[in-house]
């Protein structure tokens, strides 16, 4: 759901993290490995479900609480690796024309994005059901997947020049609609848990979008700031969809409250226009620019934090944990911050705990208590035997399957992993 663009350097010792879907699991890639954490508890530690020897990876999306991952490793950018974690084998995996710049992934699909096309798999066997080709030149991945099955939409840019949002109907095949959501090109877009809104950010980074997916029309518009222009690299709804959070390239993260009651209000109020304020409010507002009277009507962040220092890409998300709700920050030099979310506007948020993702001293165990030596999607990467079969019948570029799910034992392997289900027998430390 939410990733950092661009590769990690891993000389450099950052890594790659990213949430699941619904802010249960954190992701984390480091030189030579990666990590599964919960974050149940994350107020006082941080578990770690599964830690497992891998190539350099630059991609991890997490399929919910589910056992499937989808990797993409830095030895091979055009090849997307499906795998069970908890068995600790590859499921299947698919060779692509040009390198894998995002991957998401919700109960219904999985999307596959690449500089000038998206791939669009079937998640429960993996076949393409449908390729948007041609699409204006993407070379950062900007794409948004709803995890909602009910409103399954994916959004892209639709201009290289200017902020337009191409929604696509993800199990219908059509297009939507699309959204001129800015002047200027697209730096982030993020779906609200329930797929009917979208957020968006451009370039500029001062502002930032609420639109209806369904029909395009505009929701909020919210200003980050006004005295410089930033790159927004993280856009997030909470969990309950009455936040928005935004991260950029500065050592602020800002969170707006989407008060909806206060936004149905005020458009009763445009339409009625009968008291003397709201007459005092149009006389005043028709003598000044534009530009000014929209600063006027945007909404301001409702809270605020302060990190040690700019330029450290970080990913946020708000979510509740414990029946409190929590600001959680990822970022690429290998921390988690978990932060409160005051109740009055304007306050500071308050740090709570800040975990090192690169210590290995939190409560650690592979599942299965397989052996260490064996990794998945990597070199030394066992196959399940129905996959490693397939091998022989290995398929070029375009989404084609190179390993593929054969035979029951691997369909079985798929139907646990998406589901989630453990089979019998096995155990299970934080699913």
């Amino acid at each position: 759901m939410m990733s950092l663009l661009g590769r990690p350097d891993v000389d450099a010792g950052e890594v790659f993290v990213n949430f699941n879907q619904n802010i249960t699991s954190l992701a984390v890639a480091t030189s030579g490995s990666y990590s599964l954490y919960s974050l149940g508890s994350v107020d006082s530690t941080l578990d770690k479900i599964y830690h497992t020897k891998s190539d350099d990876l630059f991609l991890i999306e997490r399929l919910f609480e589910s056992s499937l991952v989808a990797i993409v490793s830095q030895r091979a950018p055009r090849k997307l690796k499906v795998c069970h974690f908890k068995k600790q084998s590859e499921i299947c995996n698919y060779s692509y024309s040009n390198t894998i710049l995002a991957v998401k992934l919700n109960r219904e699909r999985l999307i596959v994005c690449l500089e000038e096309s998206l791939y669009i798999h079937n998640i429960q066997d993996m076949k393409v059901v449908h390729t948007i080709r041609d699409t204006p030149c993407n070379q950062l991945g900007l794409c948004a997947l709803s995890s909602s099955s009910d409103h399954c939409y994916l959004a892209y840019p639709g201009s290289v020049t200017s902020g337009e949002v191409q929604i696509f109907d993800a199990i219908n095949l059509h297009a939507k609609t699309m959204i001129p959501a800015h002047d200027t090109p697209l730096a982030a877009i993020a779906f609200s848990p329930s797929g009917t809104e979208i957020a968006t950010a451009s370039e500029r980074g001062t502002v930032i979008r609420v639109f209806s997916s369904q029909d395009g029309s505009r929701l909020f518009e919210l200003r980050r700031g006004l005295k410089r222009c930033v790159s927004i690299v993280s856009l997030s709804f909470s969990t309950c969809a009455e936040y928005l959070v935004s991260s950029s390239n500065t050592e602020t993260v800002h969170i707006f409250r989407l008060d909806r009651s206060a936004a149905e209000n005020n458009e009763h109020g445009k339409q009625s226009g009968d008291d003397w304020m709201g007459f005092l409010s149009k006389t005043v507002t028709s003598y000044l620019p534009t530009q000014v009277t929209d600063v006027f009507s945007q909404g301001r962040a409702f809270a605020s934090v302060t990190l040690p220092e700019a330029g450290v890409r970080r990913m946020c998300a708000i979510t509740t944990i414990q029946k409190q709700l929590r600001l959680l920050i990822a970022s690429q030099d290998g921390y988690l911050y978990v932060y409160s979310i005051p109740s009055i506007e304007g306050a500071e948020c308050q740090l709570i705990k800040r975990h090192d993702l690169r210590m290995d001293d939190n409560y650690a165990m592979d599942v299965k208590g397989l052996n260490s030596n064996v990794c998945i999607g990597g070199a030394a990467g066992v196959p399940n035997a129905a996959a490693a079969a397939a091998a022989a019948g290995a398929g070029g570029g375009d989404g084609k399957a190179a390993d593929k799910p054969g035979g029951s034992n691997a369909g079985a392997s798929y139907a646990s992993a998406v589901k989630g289900d453990e089979p019998s027998g096995s155990s299970s430390s934080n699913n």
